[in-house]
């Protein structure tokens, strides 16, 4: 059986035009993104998400991204078909520069250039997603 669930994240660029991408236990790469609480609105969630797993706290909204869906990342980067999501994003600007992870399951955040995102992005429909709103970054 298969759960699903909705997650709500963002695409947070600071004044060097840097993409924040947060390691997701060590072992994969991603935008940061997490689960929507009860009673939260994806734009709140995502910016508690945002807080929680890079430390960044003063964040401007600038557009809604859209969705896009997929299955969460399993053991060894395969998919866990257990748990099917639905991931809202939103761009964010910042003036903050240091990162510090509040969460411990995201041990190492990366300011990156947009260029670099894509390939450094674990899941394939990350990439895919990524690579369809790299024009609205920078």
């Amino acid at each position: 059986m298969t759960y699903k669930t909705e997650s709500a994240g963002g695409v947070v660029v600071n004044k060097k035009g840097r993409v924040l991408v947060v390691s997701q236990h060590g072992t994969s790469w991603s935008l940061p993104k997490g689960h929507i609480d009860p009673g939260e609105g994806q734009l709140q969630a995502a910016i508690r998400e945002i807080e929680e797993e890079t430390g960044i706290r003063r964040l401007t909204h600038v557009k809604d991204l859209g969705s896009y869906s997929r299955y969460r990342m399993g053991v060894g980067s395969r998919e866990d078909t257990g748990e099917f999501k639905t991931i809202h994003m939103f761009l964010f600007t910042t003036d903050e520069e240091r990162l510090k992870p509040v969460h411990a399951h995201h041990p190492e955040v990366r300011w990156v250039h947009p260029d670099e995102v894509e390939a450094l992005l674990t899941h394939p429909k990350d990439k895919l997603f990524f690579k369809s709103i790299r024009s609205q970054v920078c």
